[in-house]
């Protein structure tokens, strides 16, 4: 099973940047991932639901047809490492052939992008930057492949 990171715009922090190819390759061990780097066109003087309307509409828009949409949202489902895993497997046992993982904008998704998906999930009822989530969220994907591989990373 392939997973793709929908990301909306380029990682500002360099150090960010190092982590998320850092986990980014020791993935790749475990599966297919694909970092997608979507561009947007603001516009000045949108409202926060016009931007949220426009990221929804790029990131639909950049989706396969037949992929399992992960939206992360605040309001989404908080699961352990280990539940992260069954997800994973369940998926895998289900035939899923590619699992996408949508990363809204700094106020969110817009409400098609959330009606559209598979599963919400957040990371934390805190608040962390775009880029932050990006690399939480790849470190978590590594760690559920190590638990599903029964390896020691996890302990």
């Amino acid at each position: 099973m392939k997973l793709e990171l929908l990301l909306l715009g380029k990682t500002k922090e360099s150090f960010i940047e190092q982590g998320i190819n850092e986990y980014a390759g020791r993935l790749k061990h475990y599966t297919g991932l694909q970092l997608t780097t979507l561009k947007l066109k603001r516009k000045k003087g949108w409202t926060e639901e016009q931007e949220r309307q426009e990221e929804g509409r790029v990131l639909l828009a950049a989706l396969p047809p037949a992929a399992v949409k992960v939206a992360l949202d605040a309001q989404g489902r908080q699961i352990s490492s280990e539940e992260l895993a069954d997800l994973l497997s369940r998926w895998e046992m289900e035939g899923k052939k590619q699992v996408s993982f949508l990363i809204g904008g700094p106020t969110g998704h817009a409400s098609e992008v959330l009606g559209q998906a598979d599963f919400c999930l957040s990371l934390s009822r805190m608040t962390f930057t775009h880029d932050m989530v990006r690399l939480f969220l790849l470190e978590q994907l590594y760690r559920a492949y190590t638990i599903k591989a029964g390896e020691k990373y996890h302990k």
